[in-house]
């Protein structure tokens, strides 16, 4: 149960990174929260697999950790990646003129 509840808060996280930050034009709007639930649901997944106790405090401070920094990475990183891509594929399909 413990991780259903983990897994909304790391989307709910993701959502507000996504209306927080700069630049969402560039990517869905879906995108960051489920990155950030994903990446948070593996992680408390493995920490359980590894021993963790599910009711302590540092299996949700390291997963819902884990899967915001993950989100902000994306939501930095991916509006220059995409702004590039685009840009190259602009000069691509023009005849190589900018």
């Amino acid at each position: 149960m413990e991780l259903l509840f983990v897994t909304v808060v790391a989307a709910g996280i993701g959502a507000i990174l996504r209306y927080a930050l700069p630049q969402r034009d560039t990517y869905g709007a879906l995108l960051l929260p489920a990155v950030s639930a994903a990446v948070t649901a593996a992680v408390w997944a493995a920490l359980v697999w590894v021993g963790w106790k599910f009711d302590g405090t540092w299996i949700w401070v390291a997963s819902l950790g884990a899967g915001g920094i993950t989100a902000l990475v994306t939501a930095l990183v991916l509006p220059r990646r995409r702004r590039e891509h685009d840009a190259a594929k602009f000069v691509e399909l023009s005849g190589g003129k900018a």
